[in-house]
Order: structure tokens, then sequence, then C-alpha cells
């Protein structure tokens, strides 16, 4: 997924949040970004299986989102993909109020914005 300093496309870009929607890969990515984990530290964070654990992980990895690299019998993980942290910080905002409301249409520029909006 990770292409150095490239732009991504726009279906690169829908394909990234494909691959992190998911509440566990969410939770392996915000431990990701305080610092290298081997597999047997997200053993006991998630609470999921061993195959399980790995099938997300593969999936994060093919999709150059992570890495990792083996030190004696631990296979340690890492983040590869600069725009994630970013991505996990703006997940991590508190927005209570909506965007206000437009003055009026950008088009025509004219008419005003009747201030309800459609459901």
């Amino acid at each position: 997924m990770f292409k150095g300093d490239s732009m991504r496309s726009l279906g690169q870009k829908v394909d990234l949040l494909k691959v992190i929607a998911h509440p566990v890969r969410v939770k392996i990515l915000e431990e990701l970004a305080k610092g290298v984990k081997c597999v047997s530290d997200f053993g006991e964070l998630l609470e999921i299986n061993q195959p399980n654990l790995s099938q997300h992980l593969r999936l994060l990895r093919n999709n150059g989102v992570i890495d990792y690299y083996i030190d004696g019998r631990l296979r340690c993980y890492f983040l590869v993909d600069p725009v994630i942290p970013d991505l996990l910080e703006l997940l991590k905002k508190d927005c209570r109020k909506a965007l206000p409301a437009p003055a009026c249409c950008p088009g025509t520029r004219k008419g005003k914005y009747p201030g309800e909006r459609r459901r």
C-alpha cells in the first residue's frame, strides 16, 4: 500500500481505510504507534487467539501498513505507513458539534440556507 513519497490514488486511499477498518486492527495499530511490539505482546493486550491475530497481522503486512523483523524466536512488528499515526490521532478526536451550515449555494451564490438540514 505505502509506496514511498508518491501520492496515493483514490483507490489506494479507499483500500487503506478498508484494511484498517476492524476493531482488532485499529487496536494493533494503536499499539504499534507507541513502538515495536512482539506477537506475544498483542496476545496479552487483545484477548484473541493466535491464529486470529496472525490473520490480522498478515493482512496489515500484505498491504504495506506494517512490517516485522525476527529477533531470535520473536517476531517483532512495527509501523511502515507514515499516515497511520495521523489517522489514529484523527480517530481520537471528540467532535460533538456538526459543521456550520453554508451561507448560500456555492454554485449560484444565491439563496439562503434555511437552517435545517434534510435527513
